[in-house]
C-alpha cells in the first residue's frame, strides 16, 4: 500500500475550500494530469455520490470510477475507487485556522499490489511529489484575487 501526505494553509475560509475542494469537477483545474471530471449521480453531494475521472499519469490515460465513503459537509470527503486500473483512497479534511483562513489535510493511498508492488518505492516517490505539487496549486488558485 502506498500511502502520501499532504497538509497545507489556505487564506481562504473554511467553507470556500471545502466547497470548491468537494466539487470534483474543479480537479482538472489545480491537479496536475487531471483531464476530465465529471458527476454521475444526481446533486447534492452526498454519501454515495458517484463520479468519472481521465487523468494522464506516467504516459498512460488512466480513467477511474469513484464513489464518496465518508462525507460531512464543510469540512471532511472521501472517496475510493469502484473501478479503474488502481485502488485509490483519498481523505480530504478542511479546519478553521484562529485567523479564519483553512488547514487543508489529504490522504491519498494507493494498492500497490502486483506489478505495482515491484515499483512501489518509486510510485510513492513520484506520487508524493505530483500531490504536493497539487495542493500547493491549489493555495495559489485559491488565494487569487
Amino acid at each position: 500500500m502506498i500511502e502520501v501526505r499532504a497538509a497545507i494553509d489556505i487564506d481562504r475560509p473554511p467553507d470556500e475550500v471545502f466547497e470548491f475542494l468537494a466539487d470534483m469537477a474543479n480537479n482538472p483545474r489545480w491537479q496536475q494530469g487531471m483531464r476530465e471530471c465529471r458527476w454521475t449521480s444526481e446533486p447534492p453531494l452526498r454519501l454515495g455520490s458517484t463520479y468519472e475521472q481521465e487523468a494522464a499519469f506516467l504516459g498512460k490515460t488512466i480513467v477511474s470510477s469513484f464513489e464518496v465513503v465518508d462525507f460531512e459537509s464543510g469540512s471532511r470527503i472521501r472517496i475510493r475507487t469502484t473501478g479503474g486500473s488502481m485502488p485509490i483512497d483519498v481523505a480530504r479534511r478542511v479546519v478553521r485556522r484562529a485567523d479564519g483562513g483553512s488547514h487543508v489535510q489529504a490522504v491519498v493511498q494507493g494498492d500497490s499490489s502486483g506489478l505495482f508492488r515491484l515499483a512501489a518505492p518509486i510510485m510513492k516517490l513520484l506520487v508524493g511529489r505530483s500531490v504536493r505539487r497539487d495542493y500547493r496549486r491549489l493555495k495559489e488558485l485559491l488565494e487569487k484575487p
